[in-house]
């Protein structure tokens, strides 16, 4: 399970990328995540499987609170998960899509508002499947929390009559932006303020409901999907799709709000001086029968390792990690022997994520997430990216730190290998362990559209002694439980032992209060 957009530095075995940081797993048993959010992460997350294709389905919303006083006032909140829903077993999915021949998934049949929703063709509807309904009352502030948990679909959404403000970006605050409508990819989450109606503007308008309408975009075929804004008091009131979209949404996705949103804050923004390299990534589509997402030549489906990356470390350490100067010397970046791309701690890194015609000379748009620390979205562009032109443009506004950003394709189809668009971001390098950037398409995903960083040297990442980690070394170890026992869980985040407990043996680290160690079999006071 990963909980997205949380940095997780403190708990390396708790990111939930299989094969990455940790196994997965194994089917009956339960895994005790260590979640601690860090000052300044307060915002809207959620969390997912990191399995296959299971986080179609296995998701839901993370709130972090907000300790002191809120930024932006409001009344209440709300939280608007998206996902998509598809007619298909995960199994009959993930086979297609890593087959020879290649069997595409299908398109998303609908965009479900908080698990309701039907195709906007099903205008008389199954009554199994009704339209999730938001309840609000006039004259109030709503934030809304929307969470882009879907699979595919990169959703345009509005509601009827109603203004929203953005005052969040992937768990950071911003500038208040008005905007008239939200492009949500998968991934990627914004809370907005929206002001309800009075009673006169309600009484003077005659109607107490309005519909959320969603449409995807960048798709062959367009899937609508409504949910309902319900001022009436009466919640046993069912209101059926519309016969006919009350918005117009644009169909143009490019570069929206990129150069618009500003940070609240000061953000510790790195300058081009500070860059000490830049590393491009090259995606493109490889079909030969079966149909592979490549990055830099180098496609990573969970299937590579033989065991995680952060396992391999403590395992054989200098043996595993990946070499420097290999990713130095061949201008990839990547050591492609471990399919891995190392970076050192203290370094600033900007990264260009270039999307490239496929064997076909196909384009597509993918939404590139980074696990751990957040980075700075630097902008997007067609073409090949410009570090002259790009630095002017930075002189008029300073980026927000994101997690998830959209690499546009600017169009529908360019020569095979060519470059046609391009994302960039700058990344501050300082959590040691080992981290996934990918895109957040699940289909595309199966398909090899991941990749894994190492940041940091053995001496960085292997902080815990071996000692204490062990059951996170073998698929199925003791740190996993099943109905036979509990798990003996590593607490990461509580004062360890400094030194082995009860003569000849280390300790079994637990829950203890603040200033002491679980040792042995009770907590000790740990010296100052």
């Amino acid at each position: 399970m990963h909980w997205h957009g949380l940095s997780q530095s403190a708990a390396p075995f708790s990111d939930g990328s299989p094969m990455a940081s940790q196994w997965p797993i194994p089917p009956g048993h339960f895994f005790d995540y260590e979640v601690q959010p860090q000052y300044g992460e307060a915002g809207t997350y959620f969390y997912h499987s990191h399995v296959g294709f299971q986080a179609v389905s296995a998701t839901g919303p993370l709130i972090v609170r907000h300790s002191q006083p809120l930024p932006h006032a409001y009344d209440e909140e709300q939280v608007i998960l998206l996902t998509d829903f598809f007619n298909r077993t995960d199994a009959e999915v993930e086979i297609g899509l890593t087959s020879n021949p290649f069997v595409w998934s299908g398109e998303s049949q609908a965009i479900l508002v908080n698990g309701h929703g039907t195709a906007a063709s099903s205008v008389s509807g199954d009554p199994g499947c009704s339209l999730a309904s938001i309840y609000v009352d006039p004259g109030k502030t709503y934030r809304f929390r929307i969470i882009g948990s879907t699979a595919l679909s990169f959703v345009s959404l509005a509601f009827e009559d109603h203004v929203m403000e953005i005052i969040e970006a992937d768990g950071a605050y911003t500038q208040p932006l008005q905007v008239t409508h939200l492009q949500v990819g998968p991934g990627q989450r914004y809370s907005v303020l929206i002001r309800t109606k009075n009673k006169q503007e309600l009484a003077a308008l005659r109607r107490r409901n309005f519909f959320l309408q969603l449409e995807s975009r960048e798709r062959p075929a367009l899937t609508r999907s409504y949910a309902a804004l319900q001022y009436s008091p009466d919640r046993c009131y069912t209101i059926q799709p519309p016969e006919t979209p009350p918005l117009q949404l644009p169909t143009s996705t490019y570069d929206w709000v990129d150069n618009d949103l500003s940070p609240l804050l000061p953000n510790d923004f790195p300058s081009l001086e500070e860059v000490t390299r830049r590393v491009t990534i090259k995606v493109e589509q490889i079909i030969n029968g079966s149909i592979t997402w490549k990055q830099n030549s180098a496609p990573w489906t969970e299937s590579f390792p033989q065991i995680p990356y952060l396992v391999a470390l403590y395992e054989r350490e200098a043996e595993a990690i990946p070499s420097y100067n290999v990713a130095i010397a061949n201008g990839l970046g990547i050591d492609p022997r471990v399919r891995a791309f190392p970076a050192r701690i203290g370094e600033v890194l900007e990264i260009v994520i270039q999307n490239s015609g496929s064997t076909a000379g196909a384009l597509d748009v993918h939404p590139f997430h980074s696990h751990g620390s957040h980075f700075y979205d630097i902008g997007s562009g067609p073409g090949v990216y410009n570090v002259t032109e790009n630095e002017l443009s930075l002189r008029t506004r300073l980026p927000i730190r994101r997690d998830t950003t959209m690499l546009y394709r600017y169009s529908d189809i360019t020569s095979p290998g060519q470059d046609a668009g391009w994302r960039a971001w700058r990344v501050r390098v300082t959590d040691p362990g080992v981290w996934m950037i990918h895109c957040h398409t699940l289909q595309h995903m199966l398909m090899g559209m991941q990749t894994a960083w190492v940041f940091g040297n053995t001496e960085d990442i292997l902080k815990l002694p071996r000692p204490i980690v062990r059951g996170y070394l073998t698929y199925g170890g003791d740190v996993y439980g099943n109905s036979t026992h509990w798990p003996e869980v590593a607490h990461v985040m509580e004062p360890q032992c400094a030194a082995p407990c009860n003569n000849d043996w280390w300790p079994k680290v637990g829950y203890c209060p603040s200033g002491a160690a679980y040792c042995g079999a009770s907590c000790e006071t740990l010296d100052p």
